[in-house]
């Protein structure tokens, strides 16, 4: 049986001297071993570092008439203030990436394709759509510090972090089925006001959105990274076999 296809879309390092479209390992066997499907790794586009255009925004049609779903990853890169109104500041931008994601997200709600969205994703849906963002929301006053300690060894920092609260009656609460789980937290940015349309469905202990759906569309984001060791943890597990069964759905919609 054929397997369905998931696009990722590629952050832009710069690895000494030269720019690499690339996306993390840890995405990748998520995609495949927890949502059972062929990743297809996107390049970034728009301007390149190298000063010509990767692509424009006219192949999206055809590319996304190719896939059953999208899963939009973290990033050590930040969403440019630019595209929620934020003041610019010193920060690890990444505007290749940008200019892809944007547009894409826009197609994926327009072709009804499911998409999965964690951390800087979930930031980017919720800018997409209207809402905006904490730049830095440890120097919000009542907000607690969502940044991991680089310090720590990788495994420390994807360590459990905080609990949150999942809301009664939304999808998450269906999937999980508890009231609170623990969950790692490595990001900076923050949502600061939720995009028109969106449905909360947890919330961190200091009140910051940690997840939300988007009703009527095969839609979900989470702060947090369940693809860290998802086989090991059923609450990560379970976001992957939602991601599994839309997108499934999708190709055998595809093929009627």
């Amino acid at each position: 049986m054929p397997k369905p296809i998931v696009l990722i879309p590629s952050d832009v390092r710069q690895v000494g001297i030269h720019p690499f479209h690339c996306v993390g390992e840890k995405y990748i066997n998520a995609v495949v071993h927890g949502a059972d499907a062929i990743p297809f790794v996107m390049p970034a586009w728009g301007q390149g570092k190298d000063l010509t255009p990767i692509g424009n925004t006219l192949q999206l049609d055809d590319i996304l008439d190719r896939v059953d779903g999208v899963f939009l990853t973290g990033s050590p890169s930040n969403v440019h203030p630019d595209r929620y109104g934020g003041e610019l500041r010193e920060m690890m931008l990444d505007i290749q990436r940008d200019d892809l994601t944007f547009p894409l997200i826009d197609k994926c709600l327009e072709k009804a394709i499911p998409l999965f969205a964690v951390c800087r994703g979930f930031q980017e849906l919720n800018v997409a759509l209207g809402g905006t963002l904490h730049p830095a929301v440890h120097e919000v006053e009542g907000y607690g510090d969502h940044r991991e300690d680089t310090t720590q060894s990788r495994e420390n920092q994807y360590a459990a972090s905080h609990r949150v609260s999942v809301q009664s009656g939304g999808l998450l609460k269906n999937l999980i089925g508890a009231e609170t789980l623990e969950v790692n937290s490595l990001h900076g940015q923050g949502i600061r006001d939720l995009a028109p349309g969106l449905h909360i469905e947890a919330v961190a202990d200091d009140g910051l959105i940690e997840a939300f759906s988007l009703p009527g569309q095969d839609v979900l984001g989470v702060q947090w990274h369940p693809e860290w060791k998802f086989s090991d943890n059923q609450h990560y597990r379970v976001l992957f076999d939602w991601f599994k069964e839309r997108i499934k759905a999708n190709m055998n919609k595809g093929a009627c």
